[in-house]
């Protein structure tokens, strides 16, 4: 079976990331109790010079961080980079939790000189970016950059401290054309419109959705979804400055609308115990309509299945409370962080390769990755599912999620989990998951907490 590789979206990453988040109130008091990143100062002007993508580099040695689901990512590019500078670049795995591992070693003095990092607001506060990170303003691949793609993450107050090197992932809907086309189904332009359409499949015998609430860190997509607009309104600055809560109308009353969906039967009945694999594979077999996630269910549908199969079957829109409007939630397999180690010629040397890998060795990479290119100049492979390449149009009015947004992610979807199999009400996921943020924010020193 011919199957398409979409090995810059390889399953395991959302799983591990969003798993990770169980672990990000320990992770952040630890840190907090070593620095105070919420609150340092920019020590970083900015670089002097970006060198060109081959300039030599003889003698020079880099260290990249990577997790163990996205270590395979650099590779090529590395190997490229050092044939064409000279340069030695290790690539050292960092093991799970990632996220944890390299706040830890960050906050003791231990900097490598570029990683693999989840490039949103909460994620570069806690590594510190202001102090410990190169800005990355003025890089010469910046211009060339999808304008969508940067406007999802990696920069706080205005100074660039990520490079994107693939499109964040997008929330929405994942159908089945053949069952939608089987019961005359229409793509629904809103919640309300995707609720109806659920209600009239369910009627008809139809498993209107697919929730994987054995392996709980999904279920704060049907939840965020429905967010969009108020995020667009400005609903997580003011979660950030202890304006707005979780239990506030619209995170609550989100909440609230999955626990009635849950009450309603709109999803499957093995719902408490469904996995990813399950619910890929549920999807491609019809056996459901619809998934409400993010990216990553696509290369799982991908690995089950050959790339004709694929297209033909599986659909993608974007849904919001009022309308269309998608939600970006770019990962660590999305974006690269250069250290400010204090050594220049490194420095130098680690935006370089940043330099090289968004232009010389880009076409190369979208091809080895069979990911849609966010480079202008750059054609996005004819073997990329039809699917995710629709999923990447919707970036360009996509409004940044509660990862993207606030300043600290409190387990919503643990805390969404234990709901689902019945061990919490809607009621106490809103009052939990804000006790948690206020604590988070709290640690990394955000006013008004």
């Amino acid at each position: 079976m011919n199957r398409t590789p979409l090995t810059a979206l390889t399953t395991p990453v959302t799983r591990r990331t969003s798993l990770a988040l169980a672990t990000s109130l320990v992770g952040a008091l630890a840190l907090a109790s070593c620095s105070d990143p919420g609150s340092e100062t920019t020590t970083q002007s900015g670089p002097a010079s970006w060198p060109s993508a081959t300039d030599k580099l003889d003698g020079v040695e880099l260290t990249f961080w990577a997790a163990q689901s996205s270590a395979k990512i650099p590779q090529n590019v590395v190997k490229a980079f050092q044939e064409a500078t000279g340069a030695k670049v290790s690539i050292v795995t960092i093991p799970d939790p990632y996220e944890q591992g390299v706040q830890t070693k960050v906050a003791t003095g231990d900097l490598p000189d570029l990683a693999m990092w989840q490039p949103t607001t909460s994620q570069l506060l806690s590594l510190g970016a202001k102090e410990r990170l190169q800005p990355l303003d003025g890089a010469p691949w910046e211009a060339a950059t999808d304008a969508s793609v940067l406007g999802a993450g990696g920069t706080l107050e205005g100074k660039r401290y990520a490079a994107f090197v693939s499109a964040p992932s997008v929330m929405g809907v994942w159908y089945n054309k053949k069952v939608f086309e089987a019961n005359g189904v229409t793509v629904p332009k809103s919640f309300e419109e995707l609720l109806t359409t659920a209600r009239s499949l369910k009627a008809k015998g139809v498993t209107p959705f697919y929730e994987m609430g054995g392996e709980w860190w999904a279920s704060q997509w049907a939840v965020q979804v429905q967010l969009a607009e108020a995020a667009k309104d400005g609903l997580w600055e003011r979660v950030n400055t202890n304006e707005d809560t979780f239990t506030g109308k619209d995170i609550q009353g989100a909440i609230d609308t999955y626990s009635a969906m849950i009450d309603e039967g709109l999803f499957n009945e093995d719902m408490k115990t469904g996995t990813f694999d399950e619910q890929a594979k549920a999807l491609l077999d019809g056996k459901a309509a619809m998934a409400i996630q993010v990216t990553s269910l696509l290369s799982n549908m991908a690995a089950q299945t050959d790339a004709a199969t694929l297209n033909a079957t599986i659909g993608f829109f974007p849904v919001s409370a009022k309308g269309a409007l998608a939600t970006s939630i770019p990962d660590q397999t999305n974006a690269v962080v250069a250290f400010a180690t204090g050594d220049e010629r490194r420095q130098s040397a680690a935006r370089q390769l940043l330099t090289y890998w968004l232009s010389e060795g880009y076409a190369s990479f979208v091809k080895e990755q069979n990911t849609v290119s966010i480079i202008s100049g750059v054609d996005t492979p004819d073997t990329v599912p039809t699917a995710l390449v629709e999923a990447n149009r919707t970036l360009a009015s996509s409004v940044g999620s509660m990862q993207s947004l606030a300043i600290a992610n409190p387990d919503l979807a643990k805390n969404l989990g234990d709901m689902i199999a019945g061990t919490k009400t809607a009621a106490q996921v809103g009052q939990e998951t804000q006790t948690q943020f206020a604590q988070l924010a709290k640690a990394i020193g955000a006013k008004g907490f």
